[in-house]
């Protein structure tokens, strides 16, 4: 039987190659696949148990990824999930009040619809329906460090909740994740089969919205203090 897999994490950026030194150079990461697309371009690195960053760079004169990065600067963007049907899962988003923006069935091999952040606890979610491997011929990744290190392990991303119900309707009920609660109070939600996980801190004075991408590895990782200065994005370390 078909399951929901997590699939990858996506961040915005004006230049992937900017990614390059710190996603392969530091972690570790192999270049998996990329393409244009569009108003965008992207490249995805692959890190140790299958988990997966995607970098997003904007192409021509505007489009959703110009709009982002004037908005927000660098940083995730969106998180994918692959799913068995679109349609089913879209019929629960919007039984539970979600919107469906974006839809785009006309590709058998790929299928796509999305949740919009003000909607989706603050970051855009996306659900995939495909039915074909990825071109892997249109995408020079950028060059990697001579000697790569060991890819560190990519375990998933720390979210945050204003409540337990609103991160039990999108993550559980409409993307049917199976959730355990953390010794610090986060729940945790894991799908069969993926190799990361999504971590929702409960907080109703803060904003919604992604905290960390979490990593775990068995050598030493040196990561900024704050976020990356490039890639916008907190990376943490934590046990696997």
């Amino acid at each position: 039987m078909s399951r929901i897999r997590f699939d990858h994490i996506a961040i915005a950026m004006t230049r992937i190659d900017d990614a390059a030194p710190f996603l392969m150079g530091e972690l570790g990461g192999v270049p998996d696949h990329g393409s244009p697309s569009g108003v965008y371009r992207f490249g995805q690195w692959r890190f140790l148990g299958g988990g997966r960053i995607e970098i997003l760079e904007p192409l021509g004169e505007d489009g959703f990824l110009h709009r982002f990065l004037r908005e927000r600067g660098p940083g995730i963007h969106h998180v994918t999930f692959k799913v068995p049907s679109l349609g089913d899962v879209c019929d629960r988003a919007r039984a539970r009040g979600y919107t469906i923006v974006g839809y785009d069935g006309s590709d058998p091999g790929w299928k796509e619809a999305f949740l919009h952040p003000k909607q989706a606890l603050g970051i855009v979610v996306q659900f995939a329906e495909s039915r074909s491997a990825p071109s892997l011929r249109r995408w020079q990744p950028p060059p990697g460090p001579a000697n790569p290190r060991p890819p560190v392990t990519v375990l998933g991303l720390r979210m945050r909740a204003r409540s337990r119900e609103r991160a039990l309707t999108q993550w559980g009920l409409v993307l049917e994740g199976e959730c355990v609660q953390d010794s610090a109070g986060a729940l945790v939600y894991r799908w069969p089969g993926s190799p990361m996980r999504l971590a929702v801190e409960i907080d109703p004075a803060s904003d919604e919205g992604p905290v960390a991408i979490e990593l775990a590895s068995d050598r030493p990782v040196s990561l900024p203090e704050g976020p990356h200065p490039l890639l916008g994005a907190l990376f943490t370390r934590c046990a696997g």
